[in-house]
């Protein structure tokens, strides 16, 4: 069971969009049955997740895609700590889940999570599922609550568009699939069974090395802006938030060899290319009440000297 529970996930996160893949997956499994290596259930589930698993992420079910962000972020807070401080951890959440609620994706199998990473570098992760990470580095670029809100919003809409399930490289699941189809119909080696764990570990990596070290496609971070200005005024934040904190990152780009500035376009064109979208919002002003729990959260804490 473990192993079919293995070769299950392997299948559904697959992308190939073959259909080829299709049949000899239907071929696979009708000799695992009949050798009665796997049941007819579990035949049916492994077959309508491979015709399914080329037509779009979608597919993967929240489940699945928890996991994956999860192991994801685990694997990214090896090298970013979190930061100790439950005040500016809760303001983040309380922030972030009320543009979560709004966003297209109001909802994940285990929720959004939000967590203040703490290094000065300037950067942010969203992984799969709803886990988004934000350095102690950027939010000391937010001057007030809509600046945090954009931030919130961009990684928000990285989750809600799948954007680090793209990351897989498909060679590798294609390579797993070969290896489950070839050995359907006998029990699996230990190079077998080695092989898909190496796999599956591997989707892990391909998503938090595009995270760290190389960033997603211009258009990607183009879309994750557009959905963020949608899902801020859906709250009631000044989308010119997220203008006024890419024009702070922008400060910061040349020093920065590890952040925003290798990760994602130039502040400037990202600035360009939203400005039509928010030109008829007035700039942000003190928002009262709400500027007040920006001061107390972050600025005393993020400015304060670090031991």
């Amino acid at each position: 069971m473990r192993i079919m529970a293995c070769i299950l996930i392997i299948v559904t996160l697959l992308n190939s969009g073959c259909r080829t893949l299709d049949a000899i997956t239907q071929v696979g499994t009708s000799v695992g049955v009949a050798t009665g290596t796997i049941s007819s259930q579990q035949a049916d589930s492994l077959n309508k997740s491979a015709s399914a698993v080329g037509k779009t992420f979608d597919k993967i079910t929240p489940e699945q895609e928890y996991y994956i962000g999860r192991a994801v972020t685990a694997t990214i807070l090896k090298t970013y700590k979190p930061f100790d401080n439950s005040e500016a951890n809760r303001y983040l959440n309380i922030v972030g889940q009320a543009l979560s609620a709004a966003s297209d994706k109001p909802e994940t199998f285990g929720g959004y999570h939000f967590m203040v990473m703490d290094t000065d570098e300037v950067n942010a992760f969203a992984s799969p599922g709803g886990f988004i990470l934000v350095s102690r580095g950027l939010l000391k670029c937010c001057k007030n609550e809509d600046a945090v809100a954009a931030v919130l919003a961009h990684e928000i809409g990285h989750v809600q568009n799948l954007h680090g399930l793209r990351a897989i490289k498909k060679s590798r699941l294609t390579s797993a699939a070969s290896v489950v189809v070839s050995e359907s119909a006998k029990s699996f080696a230990p190079d077998q069974i080695a092989e898909l764990t190496t796999a599956f570990e591997g989707t892990i990596n391909d998503i938090s090395s595009t995270l760290v070290n190389s960033g997603y496609a211009r258009k990607l971070e183009s879309d994750a802006d557009h959905a963020a200005i949608t899902i801020m005024t859906r709250v009631g934040y000044n989308p010119n938030g997220l203008k006024d904190v890419l024009a702070e990152t922008a400060k910061h780009s040349a020093a920065d060899a590890r952040g925003f500035a290798k990760t994602h376009p130039a502040p400037a064109d990202r600035i360009r290319d939203i400005d039509p979208l928010i030109r008829k919002f007035g700039p942000v002003t003190d928002a009262g009440a709400r500027q007040m729990r920006f001061n107390k959260a972050l600025v005393r804490i993020l400015h304060e000297n670090q031991q």
